[in-house]
């Protein structure tokens, strides 16, 4: 008797950030290599990110989202989710490279996804970030991701001097868009770093939707 196929993993929320340079002669974004040990992409180069905690639904924000973010965000969720998406890419950024995309301002926190981060007297600013995709990964994957990817001009930054990580990356560099197409890169993010680049001198251009239907990938937009 054949055994029926097993469901499909209901895909988890989760965040993505493209932080990009602009501040020599060519334009620059940052990637980091997962390390081998890893179940999900083991070895290979990626944005910053990672999948959303309860956490970020009630950390305390020195911005909210620009009307034009929270706009086309709103479209793939309601706007407490949609906020803490956003908020759960700046401690995705933080947690694997160090860098804070954050203001000034003073908060206690009993979660231990955000106390080191609020401990040092910053709070998450999700004003420059801008909505450049989603994603659902394939149903046939061990691990399945809903993700909405950002973009932010390395400016907003407090620093642009990586930290130690939390050891999920075991390289973090800068590349310019050439050299990044030339790393070991999943399917997905090769698609979102060449559909980042055209937004950067297109910025109307539809908000792109990876999924995938009976085995199909589907290009939609947001």
């Amino acid at each position: 008797m054949t055994k029926p196929p097993s469901p499909a993993l209901r895909p988890k929320d989760a965040a993505t950030v493209l932080v990009i340079r602009r501040d020599g002669p060519r334009p620059r974004v940052l990637m980091g290599r997962r390390a081998g040990g890893h179940a999900f992409m083991p070895d290979l180069w990626v944005f910053p990110g990672g999948r959303i905690h309860t956490a970020d639904f009630r950390v305390p924000l020195a911005s909210d989202l620009s009307p034009a973010t929270a706009e086309a965000l709103g479209r793939t969720a309601p706007p407490p989710r949609a906020r803490a998406l956003a908020a759960a890419a700046v401690r995705e950024l933080f947690e694997e490279t160090g860098l804070m995309l954050a203001r000034p301002g003073q908060a206690r926190t009993r979660s231990p996804e955000w106390r080191d981060f609020l401990g040092r007297g910053l709070l998450p600013d999700l004003a420059p970030l801008q909505f450049v995709a989603r994603a659902i990964t394939p149903p046939v994957r061990p691990r399945r991701f809903d993700a909405r990817f950002f973009a932010v001009d390395a400016q907003h930054l407090v620093s642009l001097d990586p930290g130690p990580g939390c050891g999920e990356l075991t390289e973090i560099a800068w590349f310019d868009w050439e050299a990044a197409a030339q790393l070991d890169l999943p399917g997905i993010t090769r698609a979102i770093l060449a559909e980042t680049r055209l937004r950067m001198d297109d910025p109307g251009r539809p908000i792109p939707y990876h999924r995938f239907d009976n085995g199909q990938h589907r290009l939609l937009a947001v």
